[in-house]
Formats: structure tokens, sequence, C-alpha cells
């Protein structure tokens, strides 16, 4: 089998029917081009995760790629080729990596170093906050957010996730609240171009990644943390709160778009280490002297 027979067909599926993001389809192809770049110099599937290694893909990386090959020879033996590699590629044992979690400490720390000298400007930094820790959103989802999006009357936003999949999240009757007299009263102040996004950025127009990255680093920086929170922090920090709350996983799940309820699990260690910290600290028993 050559490796390119099926690349056509199996790039217009994972758009076109699994309805993966561009972004998405073009990692896969990276994936499919190193494993193809190897396999000009050598037979040998062991050989590869060295050659991996060499090119200073980390364990997470690795596994990633292995994960996209393994898509691929499935599509094709699903076509009728044979796709022997699809079980001599195994997938790395990785360490999980727990998130880092803001908390709501360092959430008011930061909604109170993001005031600036201009009323509208500080109500739009301080809404970009509660709206990142409120939703447990990516970044990519917060800047697309438009007027549209906003249900004011059953209180939810509509998200739009990974591959254009929308979920509706719902609102505290606070966060409504913030967000309409933000909308009436705020917005119109700072938008200069005919735009429909929600946040406005300091140009007056729908605001980019790299201007929520710098507003970020620099409320981090006046708030006095010794490195800029991330927008994946206040995602954390939304769902373990939920969690430990209450909330299912299911209902995290659909909160937060995951595809997958196994990446929603990881909260639940998150959780669990911070109950052992806490029964280390508070427990009457952590002070009983050794046997």
């Amino acid at each position: 089998m050559n490796m390119l027979d099926l690349w056509i067909e199996f790039f217009d599926e994972l758009q076109n029917v699994r309805g993966r993001s561009l972004n998405t389809v073009m990692a896969y192809r990276r994936d499919l081009e190193l494993f193809s770049e190897y396999k000009k110099t050598s037979a040998s599937i062991s050989g590869f995760y060295t050659f991996m290694k060499k090119n200073d893909l980390s364990e997470r990386s690795q596994a990633r790629v292995i994960s996209s090959l393994r898509t691929y020879f499935k599509f094709c033996e699903e076509r009728g080729l044979s796709a022997p590699e699809l079980r001599d590629l195994k997938l790395p044992k990785i360490k999980t990596k727990l998130p880092e979690v803001l908390t709501k400490e360092e959430f008011d720390r930061l909604f109170e170093a993001c005031k600036v000298d201009d009323v509208y400007r500080s109500a739009r930094n301080q809404m970009t906050l509660l709206l990142l820790f409120g939703l447990g959103c990516r970044v990519s989802e917060l800047i697309q957010l438009d007027l549209k999006d906003f249900n004011l009357t059953e209180n939810y936003l509509l998200i739009t996730g990974k591959g254009n999949k929308q979920r509706a999240v719902p609102l505290t009757e606070h966060l409504s609240s913030e967000l309409k007299v933000y909308i009436e009263k705020i917005r119109e102040n700072l938008v200069k171009e005919n735009t429909q996004s929600i946040l406005i950025n300091d140009r007056g127009n729908r605001p980019s990644r790299v201007d929520i990255w710098r507003w970020l680093a620099a409320w981090s920086k006046k708030a006095g943390f010794d490195a800029p929170v991330s927008p994946h922090q206040f995602r954390h920090g939304c769902a373990t709160a939920l969690l430990e709350s209450g909330a299912d996983l299911r209902s995290i799940q659909m909160l937060l778009g995951h595809s997958s309820l196994q990446t929603t699990q990881i909260y639940t260690s998150v959780s669990t280490q911070k109950m052992a910290e806490t029964i280390e600290k508070h427990h009457p028993l952590s002070e009983i002297k050794d046997l």
C-alpha cells in the first residue's frame, strides 16, 4: 500500500463528513507527511518512535501523531486496503498532566487589576474575564461570540466550537444581567466598525486571539502573578469549580464541548488531589504521631 493512496478521500471525509476544522485536517496531514518521510528511509515501524524523538516531538505530540496515523490506516482498511501498520503502531504511554486551575481568589485579583482609566474599557475587560470564567470556553470560541448568540429570554449563549459544532451554554442570572448591561450601555462606546462581535478590541472591532493573550498578560503582571494567566486556566477553573459543587461529568462535558467524556474526567483527578490536600491539612488524624 502506498501511503498516499487515500489521502484526498481521507481529508475530504475529515472535513466534510466528520466536521473537523481546517486546522485539524492540516494537523492530520502534517502527521501523515512525517510518517511518509520516515518510510522513505526505513521499513521498520519501531524505528519511527526514535525518528519522532530526533524531530523533538514530546511524548504527547508523539501520541497525537500515532493516533492520526491509526485513524488514517483504519480508514484505509474500511475501504478494502491492507494496512498492517494499524496493528503495529502502538500509542506511547504518557503521563497525564493535570491542568493548571484558576481559583476564585486569583480571578478576583485579575478582575480588579484589569481596571483602567477608561470606564468603558474597564467594563469590557471585566466582561472578558466574566465570559472566560463563566462559560469555560476556548479563546477561539470567545472571540467568535456575536450579538445574535445571546438569548436573553432563556439566559444562554450559543457557542461555536471545534468543527463548527454549536452548543447552548446557560448563563447565571448575574452573568446574563451583566452581559445585557454591557451590550446596551458599554459596547456602543467601543465599537467603530460594522461588527456583530460581542467583545470589542481597542481598535473598535472584533478581538483576535493575540488581543486576549496580550490583555491577560498585562492584567496578570499588574495583579502580581509570576507568569501570565492563560485562557485555558479559566476553562479548567470553571470545570473544577462546577465538579466540586456537585455538577455531574456529563453536564460539564456539554458545557466545555468535549467530544469524549474521557477528556472531561481529568477534572476528577484535579478535584481528588485538592480533596487529599484539604484532608491532609485539616483532618485531625493528619497530626497523629507515628506508631
